[in-house]
Order: C-alpha cells, then structure tokens, then sequence
C-alpha cells in the first residue's frame, strides 16, 4: 500500500539520521510529494496498484521497481541519483543500458562506486571503461557478496597457477565468474585438467571461452565422450580444446550434432572426421547457413559434385577443411578465377594456403588479382 510505502520513507529517515546522513531538501521536497499524491488518491490506506503511474512512469518495471524498494524514493535526486547515472555514462555504460542496471540491481544507488569498486578493479588491471562493460553484463559485480568473493576467485586462480592476464581477461569478459563460488569452478578446472588442460593452457582456455568455467561438468563430459565417439584420444581432444575452446561450449544439439549432419550430408566419410578435426576444429563452430552452405555450393558450382568433394578427403576437404573459414567474396572466388584464368591445376590448399604476398608471386608476378565475373 502507497501510504506504507511512505511510511517507510520515515523509517528510512530515521535510519539516515543515526548514520549521519545529510537528508538534502530535494528528497524531502520529493518524500511531500508522495505524500500529497497518497492524500489525492484518497485510498483510505488501501491503495490501488497503477496508483504509481500518477509519478510520471507507466512502464510494469517502475512500477515492481518502486514496490520492492520503496526506499529508492528517498534518495536526494540531485546528490546522489543524478551522480550516480552521470558516473555510469562516464565509465562507457550506454545510455539506454543505464536503466537496465538500476533496475537490475537498485542498491547500486547507495553506493559509492568511484571509491568502492575502482580499487578493486584495478587488480585485474581493469579501467573504467572496462567497469562499463561488466556492469552491462553482470550488474551484480557491485553487490557485497560478489565483493567477497573476488578475492576467493583471484585466490583461487593463483592456487592453479593461471597467468594473471589470462585470469584477468576472463573476468573482464565474463563477470559472471566473480558470480560462482569457488566449489563449483573447481570442479569444471577438475574436468580440464583429467584430459591435461592446466596451468598456462588452462589460462588461455578461460581467457579465450571463461563462459566454460560456468557450464554443468556432465555438458562438458558429453562433449568429450562426443568427439571420443568420432575417434579422438584424449591427447587430440586436450589438442582441441585448447585450440578451439568454444567447441566445449557449444550446444550438442543445435551445434555440433548439427555439423557432424553437414559433414555427413556432403560425403564425408566418418573415419576421415578425425583428420578433419585435428586440421581445423573451428569448423564445429562455423555457421552452417551462413559460412558452410555457401562455400559447398561454391565448389558444386565450379563443377565438383557431392560425390566428386566425398571422393577427394586427401586432395581437398578433408586435407583443407579451413577452406570453410575464407570469404568467398575476397578471397575463394578472386582466387579461383586467377588459377582457371591460367589453366592451373590446383587443390583447395594451393588455392588459399598462401598469403597474398606469396600467391600473387607465384601466380601472378607483379599482376593484380583478376576480378571474378558477375
């Protein structure tokens, strides 16, 4: 009820006064208002909900906003809420994501962020735009808890021997971290370190992918059994893993069993799918619709069919599965015509293996690069 809520207001008050907190003229001016606007409604201490609509803001999320933390509406405006958003805008929050982290984490209003937090940051070698970007993702970083347990999670990295840098751009990139207690992600370091993923290679897989420090232990295992079942030890997984740590990350169903289908479907031979691995990995991670489709049509175009890219796994595909990561557009395409324009016979790796320099040398001299047909 509105009149509580105001009611509140004054314990609130009280609550300031024992802290030695200055109670500015502008929340008292705002505190009368909410006064005025209970007295207006006439609701008899039993106020309707969509009565906070009559402060300015009909949107659902003001409205549970204020309900849950009617203490918000006696924080001074001018000397601490206006600061507050200024500083946010300051560290490189986007404008519109302000509103987000307010309501995401109210309590962010009472605190001083700029003595608070900074210090803590600047551990990890973190800049203010850098506190921008993780509030965006986690505004929670700000929380007590989550304070405390920073420390046990940097403590807990140092204890596995992961680089500091490495360590230190995980959480910048993934915040949630600082979120999950240290039990949990030493189970999941558990999971690395049983196929060799330690130290420096653990670092530069939690650097490169940290959301995986945050992923169910039997995902990760299903992934592993996964790529087992395709005829990889565990020394070329631990390979893959470290190589393409996003893989471990990815979904089995929309992802990988979905790769596992386009290989199949284009006629590569299961017994072909470790070389295949092993040589380029990211290709479990490639779009099929915007990246695979594109580049095998592409090859059916130029005159090679299912059948023709099934039968050459050593010549083509299966010994150049990177061919699916180049643009068609600047690179595959401008390439093809060079080499047909001479009438050179070629595979996939001698089309693309070379940088421009080199293939421009051996192809074309001083020559530019012809420019593929319409």
């Amino acid at each position: 009820m509105l009149i509580d809520g105001v009611d509140d207001l004054d314990d609130w008050n009280s609550w300031a006064r024992s802290s030695s907190q200055e109670i500015t003229g502008d929340s008292l001016e705002f505190k009368k208002k909410v006064y005025q606007l209970a007295e207006q409604k006439g609701d008899n201490d039993s106020s309707k909900r969509g009565g906070l609509n009559l402060l300015g803001c009909e949107h659902t999320s003001f409205r549970h906003l204020i309900e849950s933390f009617p203490r918000l509406l006696f924080l001074p405006l001018q000397s601490r809420v206006k600061p507050i958003v200024k500083f946010l805008e300051n560290i490189g929050v986007p404008k519109g994501c302000v509103r987000n982290i307010l309501l995401l984490y109210p309590p962010i209003l009472s605190y001083d962020i700029e003595k608070g937090y900074q210090t803590k940051i600047t551990v990890i070698g973190a800049k203010d735009n850098d506190l921008g970007k993780m509030l965006v993702k986690y505004p929670w970083i700000l929380s007590p808890s989550i304070l405390e347990n920073f420390e046990k999670v940097l403590d807990f990295f140092d204890e596995e021997k992961v680089p500091k840098i490495s360590s230190s751009r995980a959480i910048k990139a993934w915040p949630h971290i600082l979120g999950c207690s240290v039990n949990k992600l030493k189970v999941m370091v558990e999971r690395f370190g049983e196929i060799g993923i330690t130290n420096k290679k653990l670092g530069h897989v939690i650097a490169t992918s940290p959301q995986l420090l945050l992923r169910k232990p039997q995902e990760f295992v299903q992934v592993v059994i996964f790529f087992k079942g395709l005829g990889l030890d565990e020394e070329a997984i631990s390979r893959t893993l470290g190589r393409c740590p996003e893989i471990f990350a990815a979904s089995m169903d929309k992802t990988l069993e979905k790769k596992l289908e386009f290989l199949s479907n284009v006629g590569i031979p299961k017994s072909h799918l470790p070389r295949v691995i092993r040589k380029y990995p990211e290709l479990f991670v490639c779009d099929v619709d915007r990246a695979l489709l594109p580049r095998m049509r592409y090859l059916m175009r130029i005159g090679l069919s299912k059948k023709d890219i099934g039968l050459m796994p050593v010549r083509c595909v299966v010994d150049y599965p990177r061919y699916f990561s180049y643009s068609l557009e600047k690179k595959i395409k401008p390439r093809y015509w060079v080499l047909k324009g001479r009438n050179v016979e070629f595979s996939l790796k001698e089309m693309l293996g070379k940088n421009d320099e080199e293939f421009a040398a051996e192809y074309l001299g001083m020559e530019e690069m012809l420019v593929p047909p319409s």
